[in-house]
């Protein structure tokens, strides 16, 4: 009996091990994943590529591009399609003359009252609607818009691969850090732990039934009992073994405390709010479809500290003409006639404690849109995509260099900042960490 004892024990030693080296081996899976997985993302930050400004036509394409984006895009697309005025695809090709095109834009009435045929055929055509003058665009300006639209317009060229194959250049996207707690990895770690303590709990089952298989009575006769009673007694052996009891214990006192740790980081945070509005506006249209620059209706967000929600007359320069008869459009005749505000319901909000100035980021800062509310071009409901944290904001701080080009502003900063260290001057060294910034 005391040599089967030890041949027990010695082989419970063994499987102990055996349990150490699975757990062992997942929690290396676990985080070799999670390194991977950085890497991965890491190197899909990394690994853009530089734009080279096209230019066709005469007219630099690539500043025709900006040109067209705050001055044209609220009326027309650069396709065949119609917004409030025509489509400009094949602008040129109907056309009389690009110096009649020159004329056109800056001063379309003037031509108007000239009597030019071609002029007044478009006047009519459009419902007699007075397109705006720029005068302040020039025929290089101009010529620029023109480029732009006949790049738009040209199919993508594929890229070659190194086995003469074409394939698609792929796109690029911005992709947000993930603040907080993986959901998805909360819940894997939980499966494999829960399959982990199912395949101990089977081995150390069939180690049982196999000890008293091969153990002799006392008597040195093999006992005889069914299968279902001894797998009966190997279970309940099992589960009043300490170390299995303990392990379980653990495993439940660590997801319960990691749970708790993750409800309450994420107290405040609403990061996924989707309100539904009162009228449905899409951005993926109007910003991404039709290329309407934010700044056309959040006309603070380089002005001041808040981007301020866009009034209705806003709406009316384009929905007097076009869509009246839509029943979300109806809803905003109806606010105007009624003369009260349309009720929009706030999806970014940050506490009143913490400071945040839109124009110091848009216009100083030259920080873009999407870079904290996501890519909102594509988004039908707008959503909070960013966490807004403090941690977030400050992981942004010491991450992003101050453009300091052209300023003269910075230029001792910058001195300074060289004679002390190598790596670009952030908004980190400049005061972007100080509390008295964000709270007053």
């Amino acid at each position: 009996m005391l040599i089967n004892s030890m041949n027990r024990c010695l082989k419970m030693s063994r499987l102990s091990r055996v349990y150490g080296a699975v757990a062992l081996s997942l929690a290396l899976l676990i985080n070799g994943g999670q390194v991977k997985a950085q890497d991965s993302s890491a190197g899909a930050d990394g690994g853009s590529a530089a734009a080279t400004p096209a230019s066709g036509g005469g007219g630099d394409a690539e500043k025709g591009k900006t040109l067209f984006t705050n001055n044209c895009a609220q009326c027309h697309s650069v396709t065949d399609e119609k917004v409030v005025g025509p489509g400009l695809k094949g602008i040129e090709d109907r056309a009389p003359s690009r110096d009649w095109l020159h004329k056109w834009i800056q001063n379309s009435s003037a031509l108007i009252a000239s009597g030019d045929a071609y002029a007044n055929q478009v006047f009519n055509a459009n419902g007699k609607v007075q397109m705006s003058s720029f005068p302040n665009l020039s025929n290089a300006d101009i010529d620029g818009i023109l480029a732009y639209i006949d790049q738009a317009n040209k199919p993508a060229a594929p890229t070659g691969g190194g086995d003469g194959t074409t394939t698609p250049a792929p796109s690029g996207g911005g992709s947000g850090a993930a603040s907080g707690p993986s959901e998805l990895f909360t819940f894997v770690l939980v499966a494999l732990l829960v399959v982990m303590l199912l395949v101990l709990g089977v081995l150390l089952v069939i180690v049982t039934i196999l000890s008293k298989a091969v153990t002799p009575t006392a008597e040195g006769v093999q006992p005889k009992s069914s299968f279902g009673q001894r797998l009966k007694e190997g279970l309940s052996s099992t589960f009043n073994n300490p170390t299995l009891r303990s392990i379980i214990i653990w495993l439940f006192l660590f997801v319960a405390v990691k749970e708790t740790l993750d409800g309450a980081y994420g107290i405040g945070i609403q990061q996924g709010y989707a309100p539904k509005q009162p009228i449905a506006y899409s951005h993926k249209l109007h910003a991404g479809q039709y290329k309407i620059d934010c700044n056309y209706c959040h006309t603070g967000a380089q002005k001041g500290k808040n981007a301020t929600i866009p009034a209705a007359n806003i709406c009316m320069n384009c929905h007097g003409v076009i869509k009246k008869e839509s029943p979300e459009i109806q809803k905003i005749y109806t606010a105007i006639e009624q003369n009260r505000p349309i009720e929009w319901i706030r999806v970014h909000n940050l506490p009143d404690l913490a400071y945040f100035n839109h124009a110091q980021h848009v216009n100083v800062g030259n920080v873009q849109c999407q870079t904290c509310h996501g890519e909102i071009e594509k988004m039908e409901v707008v959503e909070q995509r960013s966490s807004l944290t403090m941690g977030w904001c400050i992981d942004c701080h010491r991450r992003t260099e101050v453009n300091t080009k052209d300023n003269a502003y910075y230029d001792k900063l910058v001195a300074l900042h060289k004679k002390e260290s190598k790596e670009p001057l952030k908004v980190a060294n400049i005061g972007g960490l100080e509390c008295s910034k964000c709270h007053y």
